[in-house]
């Protein structure tokens, strides 16, 4: 059984310290504001939905360009605590949608509202404070722009310029730690 410090390094090294999937997110975010922004909000609901389930596979495929697995080792105990993540994303993801029907904008916010809570187990995951930092920063955001009834695109290019600034804090922790967890495979 790995220990708790030798999980995370494995989650950091398979994934890129999760910062591709943050690229990968920003991405998506970035497309469904375009989106929502030059067409129609709803059509921005749907460019995030359905995007948003490419994260993981974009998140792997560019973890795997960077030299590393793409996945995690199989005896990994904090695995289940990314697909428990997940359903709560997906669960969030729901509500969210169904709040669009009433008042479109407010999807957007409440989505940066529930992958800021997802980003907080995402300390545990990799070891690595900056996700709290990130959590907070796209829950607050979806608070301020639900609260203040900011435009679309506040929260759209908002949630992207977050994730992609993170992504690089994470590039830059990840190229700075000296551990090879190759020996936990």
């Amino acid at each position: 059984m790995l220990t708790i410090d030798e999980a995370q390094t494995d989650m950091r090294h398979a994934y890129f310290g999760g910062a591709t999937g943050l690229a990968a997110s920003a991405l998506v975010w970035l497309l469904a504001g375009s989106i929502a922004l030059f067409r129609t909000p709803q059509a921005g609901v749907l460019a995030l939905f359905f995007g948003g389930m490419l994260i993981h596979p974009l998140a792997v495929l560019g973890s795997k360009a960077l030299g590393r697995p793409g996945a995690h080792a199989r005896n990994n105990p904090l695995g289940p605590l990314a697909l428990e993540s997940t359903v709560i994303l997906l669960l969030g993801m729901i509500l969210a949608f169904g709040l669009s029907r009433y008042r479109v904008e407010l999807f957007f916010p409440a989505m940066l509202i529930v992958i800021g809570g997802r980003y907080l187990t995402f300390h545990t995951l990799y070891g690595r404070r900056v996700y709290w930092l990130c959590g907070t920063a796209l829950a607050s955001l979806g608070l301020l722009a639900a609260l203040q009834e900011l435009p679309v695109a506040a929260s759209t290019f908002g949630g992207a310029v977050i994730e992609a600034a993170i992504a690089a804090i994470v590039v830059v922790q990840i190229r700075r730690e000296r551990k090879t967890p190759d020996q936990l495979r």
